[in-house]
């Protein structure tokens, strides 16, 4: 067994202090280096690519003549001037039940949708105004599957519209016209509404007797 002389004895624990101390720096030195955060991590990796919108959707190859859009509901093949996709006349009876009308398909294709303006007039010409709910209004508007079902192509039909009740008709009225200001083609079971077309140039708020013509053409 080794002994250390007493003269030695300072100096190897002066040693030993000394060396048990750098190993406690040593130690708080590696506690105190920081670990990466988590955004520095995120940061350093690659953004995932943004996913690629989908196209706008395309106008329908198949709008009737002088119309174009895309055909939904809300975006529908645009008429203008006086094209007209059906023709509703007032029959000149009007029944506990409301005024009564001849619906007549122009197109091809069956209808199951409608959205139909009707006016007032009286002996003068003179466009009435609406008054229902204690609000006046230039027209009465009745829209939906409003035919008790689909109209065949150039088929007439006979319809009170359950929208437009003896209660609308203003008094005074002498003369009741009305514009199918919107149509949906059926589908070919003639269930569903496949695209839509409106014109809304038909149903001006002020409206003179006969409505919209075609041009060069005068009231009779």
């Amino acid at each position: 067994m080794a002994f250390i002389r007493s003269s030695m004895l300072p100096l190897t624990l002066s040693f030993l202090a000394l060396f048990s101390g750098c190993q406690q720096e040593a130690k708080k030195e590696q506690a105190a280096e920081p670990k990466p955060s988590a955004s520095v991590a995120a940061t350093a990796s690659i953004p995932a690519p943004m996913p690629t919108p989908p196209p706008p959707p395309k106008p329908r190859e198949d709008c009737p003549a002088g119309s174009s859009g895309i055909g939904t509901s809300a975006e529908p093949c645009k008429g203008s001037g006086d094209s007209r996709m059906m023709e509703v006349k007032w029959t000149g009876k009007t029944t506990d039940e409301g005024p009564k009308f001849s619906v007549t398909n122009k197109t091809k294709k069956s209808i199951l949708y409608g959205s139909v303006a009707v006016y007032f007039y009286d002996k003068a010409g003179k466009q009435l105004q609406v008054t229902y709910g204690g609000k006046p209004r230039p027209m009465q508007i009745c829209s939906g599957n409003i035919f008790a079902g689909a109209v065949k192509p150039e088929e007439k039909i006979f319809v009170f519209f359950s929208c437009v009740k003896k209660d609308h008709v203003p008094e005074g009225t002498a003369a009741i016209e009305a514009e199918a200001k919107g149509v949906g083609f059926a589908n070919e079971a003639g269930t569903e509404n496949e695209f839509y077309w409106s014109n809304m140039d038909l149903v001006p708020d002020q409206r003179p007797k006969g409505g919209v013509k075609a041009k060069g053409k005068t009231k009779k």
